[in-house]
């Protein structure tokens, strides 16, 4: 097995859009190490962040941040050691269009 470490996924999504920042590929397991969302508006706003277990639609029990408010011009910096499985997803959700998302791992095939 060859392990890759690299960026997983980065992201500026839409306002209010879940959208998807990383899905494990075909054949491939995951570790997310880390992940950095930076609110780059002048004003304090919020994002969630979810893992879906094989791509399945997002329920209350995939989140790992919901609602967790940044400062404004403030980064939020987490190391989460998350495993993942083939097709899995991190999904990613903000308030505002001024959040920029980053995630860290490796890949495992």
């Amino acid at each position: 097995m060859a392990t890759t470490y690299k960026v997983l996924g980065q992201s500026n999504p839409a306002a209010t859009t879940e959208t998807v920042l990383y899905k494990v590929p075909n054949n491939t397991s995951a570790v997310a190490s880390s992940i950095i969302i930076c609110n780059r508006a002048a004003t304090q706003a919020s994002f969630r962040v979810s893992i879906a277990v094989g791509g399945v639609t997002t329920s209350n029990k995939d989140y790992i941040y919901y609602n967790l408010l940044i400062g404004g011009n403030d980064t939020f910096i987490a190391t989460i050691g998350v495993t993942l499985s083939t097709f899995d997803e991190v999904r990613v959700y903000a308030t505002t269009t001024n959040f920029s998302f980053s995630l860290y791992g490796s890949e495992i095939s």
